[in-house]
């Protein structure tokens, strides 16, 4: 009974989760000219896909894993399912039949429906096997999904994500590189920077080094030198190569709480 009471409740959110999160992803493609729900992760996710219904779907799975041993260990949904797998697993059903972007990521109606459906099954999968493990086995399933769905986001996703850089043009392969290792020493993780550069080297090859350009740049680079300060980056650059750390940087990270 209590499984059925789960499933039910599973349906009902999974399609209205699914829903949301399936229009909120094609309108970001229509951005400005309508309004969009979602995360800017999302749309540069699917836009690396290339509209290749494998890669989505792969791409989701590998994230679906991560958020099952959530589910299974924790009892909580991670963002994944909403802004990751379900939108990408969508997006690879309507390519299969239609390979035109413009008539399936692109388009809120399809992505809606569709997505409404993906988002039942997945919430009701991660539901229902999360309530029907044993206790035993949830420590096991744990044991073993997180670490594959780290390797994934930590070692996969930045190549990726770099390849596309690449791709996009000599400048975003290039400010895609540079941010995306800065990321990588300062975060653990280059996909930001290499999103950011992309975002920039785009931006300057469509209308140039403009004020909103160079505005962005630095932006960019106060976010790199902010994150890196109070992540006391610069005081493990120092001891990394056997540097004496000053007593006004530790007094001044003391004081700011880092």
């Amino acid at each position: 009974m209590h499984i059925l009471v789960v499933l039910i409740e599973s349906i009902i959110i999974g399609g209205l989760v699914g829903f949301a999160a399936g229009v909120g992803a094609a309108r970001m493609f229509n951005a400005p000219t309508v309004q969009a729900l979602g995360a800017f992760r999302t749309l540069g996710e699917m836009n690396a896909a290339e509209g290749d219904a494998a890669s989505h779907f792969s791409f989701g799975l590998g994230f679906f894993f991560n958020a099952w041993a959530s589910t299974v260990g924790a009892g909580a949904f991670t963002q994944d399912v909403t802004h990751r797998v379900i939108p990408n697993w969508a997006v690879s059903a309507l390519l299969m039949r239609n390979k035109d972007i413009n008539q399936t990521m692109h388009n809120p109606k399809k992505m809606g429906y569709t997505s409404a459906v993906i988002g039942i099954a997945v919430v009701a999968f991660l539901n229902v096997t999360s309530s029907s493990i044993p206790a035993a086995l949830q420590v096991t399933a744990v044991k073993v999904l997180v670490p594959a769905a780290t390797l994934l986001i930590n070692m996969v996703m930045p190549i990726i994500f770099w390849l596309a850089a690449i791709d996009a043009g000599r400048r975003s392969g290039l400010l895609g590189t540079i941010f995306g290792g800065l990321a990588a020493l300062i975060m653990g993780n280059a996909v930001p920077g290499v999103v950011l550069g992309i975002l920039i080297g785009k931006g300057v090859e469509e209308i140039g080094w403009t004020r909103i350009t160079r505005i962005m740049l630095a932006a960019v680079i106060l976010l790199f030198i902010l994150s890196a300060f109070f992540r006391g980056f610069d005081v493990d650059l120092l001891k990394s190569f056997k540097l004496g750390v000053p007593t006004w940087l530790t007094s001044l990270h003391n004081s700011m709480g880092g």
